[in-house]
């Protein structure tokens, strides 16, 4: 394919996937449960950092976190005692325990009571073309409270050759504004222009095989290359393409 037909065929398999009935199959279902702003960012939040695995799975976890934040998310990290922590201590997903989701659910409150919120942090260290300093410097603002050492493994660093694939989803879903319903696009300070796309497995050989990508590994250095790529066919709104890649990779087996 040349360049022409590889935009026409992606443009395509976007229009596809990108449409209200991708929600049900996927952990975006988890924020789409509600409607304050707040509430959409902490529920796509904890559900994107879970987001490895069987995907069955990702969202019965993610829908169990609901729960133990009383359908609240915003309200629980806002307000909680000490004592209401406890109930989050037998959840596990994966690696991610109960010890990782209290701290998480303590320097969220950090983040909203001393800077400004989740999109504030981001927003603060974007750069024209990309987020992934934002992410860094994300990951620095996030553990400025006691912590485990072991859960600082749950928020990814680019600037440590991370591809970032879970945030850069995360970043996605507040960004993009799709007009589909499927991303949210209720982040107004940063642009999809300055989005990556989630790298991982699928999109990672669905993109080798198109020739959007050679980098062997799905690293940050194969994410910088990916971004070109999907900058050419489209620099306003390059990651509408994660549809493509993505369905092509895990609906179709491309």
């Amino acid at each position: 394919m040349n360049k022409k037909e590889l935009k026409e065929f992606l443009d395509a398999k976007v229009e596809q996937y990108n449409r209200p009935d991708f929600i049900t199959s996927d952990p975006i279902q988890i924020p789409h449960q509600f409607s304050k702003k707040e509430d959409i960012e902490i529920a796509g939040f904890l559900s994107a950092t879970i987001a490895w695995g069987n995907r069955k799975s990702i969202i019965n976890n993610a829908n169990k976190m609901m729960t133990l934040l009383e359908h609240s998310p915003h309200d629980f990290v806002m307000n909680h005692q000490e004592t209401d922590l406890a109930k989050l201590e037998p959840f596990a997903h994966r690696t991610f325990n109960g010890l990782d989701f209290i701290t998480f659910i303590k320097s969220l409150q950090h983040i909203y009571k001393n800077h400004n919120g989740l999109e504030s942090v981001f927003a603060k260290h974007a750069e024209n073309q990309s987020l992934q300093n934002a992410i860094h410097h994300f990951k620095q603002t996030f553990f400025e409270i006691e912590h485990l050492q072991r859960t600082e493994k749950h928020v990814s660093d680019p600037l440590k050759k991370s591809a970032a694939k879970r945030i850069n989803m995360f970043l996605r879903w507040m960004v993009r504004d799709d007009n589909t319903g499927v991303d949210f696009g209720i982040w107004k300070s940063l642009s999809p222009t300055q989005l990556s796309c989630p790298l991982d497995v699928h999109s990672g050989n669905v993109a080798r095989k198109l020739g959007l990508l050679n980098r062997k590994q799905n690293d940050g250095k194969a994410l910088a290359e990916l971004d070109a790529s999907l900058r050419k066919l489209d620099k306003s709104d390059p990651v509408k393409y994660d549809f493509a890649l993505f369905g092509l990779g895990v609906f179709e087996g491309f």
